[in-house]
């Protein structure tokens, strides 16, 4: 009975009608979640609809315990070590928020409000059930040296950026914070225009800034795209 919901609740085969099944209703149920999310009005309907979704996620989340020894394949320790996982540390953070609301009554309770704002966690449930958005993860698995070598280029490239111009232009750029955000907004060539050099040595630095920002920012599309085409390709030979 175990191993059946375990592969009724894990990202199960074509063939396997239920586990299609289970994945396109709890898609589902975290879209229709997520809706009250979209105004800060509360209605009754909303409270029904978060008060049947968290119920699922829960159950879910219990499933997902039960044959933790399953997925992890380290017996009884399994049990200790699935809560500490990723995924379930973001299906337990969708369903704080639903529970906390219960002690809203104690004021001694009411930080746990701040819960609520990790219903966005919700979002991200959607990996477990999409197959798209695996194999997007794992391009970023494969992929991941070759990112973190232009990450580190970013980093770089942004406390080199601010520095300059943070010496270049002191008046303009009175603290260091101040030099970090412009350095970002250049990297991403966004250019919201409320900070910006003034000096033509200053709007030196900022072209020449803007040039390599495009170039660092065009590196892990690359790679991200190249590795989803291999993705594709080895998904084309499987099914072949």
């Amino acid at each position: 009975m175990r191993q059946r919901i375990f592969e009724i609740i894990e990202v199960g085969t074509e063939q396997d009608k239920a586990s299609r099944a289970y994945d396109v209703f709890m898609m589902l149920t975290i879209i229709i979640s997520i809706i009250p999310l979209w105004t800060h009005d509360t209605t009754k309907m909303f409270n029904i609809i978060d008060k049947v979704t968290v119920v699922v996620f829960i159950l879910d989340y219990l499933f997902r315990l039960a044959t933790a020894d399953i997925k992890l394949n380290k017996g009884v320790l399994s049990f200790l070590l699935y809560p500490f996982s990723f995924m379930a540390i973001i299906d337990l953070l969708s369903i704080l928020p639903s529970l906390t609301i219960l002690a809203n009554g104690y004021r001694l309770l009411k930080i746990f409000r701040l819960f609520r704002t990790f219903k966005v966690f919700r979002v991200f449930k959607a990996f477990r059930y999409s197959k798209n958005i695996n194999m997007i993860l794992n391009v970023f698995r494969k992929q991941k040296d070759s990112l973190l070598v232009v990450c580190g280029f970013a980093i770089a490239y942004v406390i080199i950026s601010a520095l300059v111009i943070f010496n270049t232009e002191p008046e303009t750029f009175p603290t260091m914070y101040d030099a970090i955000y412009w350095a970002t907004i250049s990297l991403t060539t966004v250019g919201y225009g409320d900070v910006y050099a003034t000096s033509e040595i200053g709007k030196f630095i900022t072209m020449i800034s803007a040039v390599l920002g495009i170039a660092i920012v065009a590196l892990p599309a690359g790679i991200i795209i190249a590795g989803y085409q291999d993705e594709l390709e080895e998904t084309r030979k499987k099914k072949g």
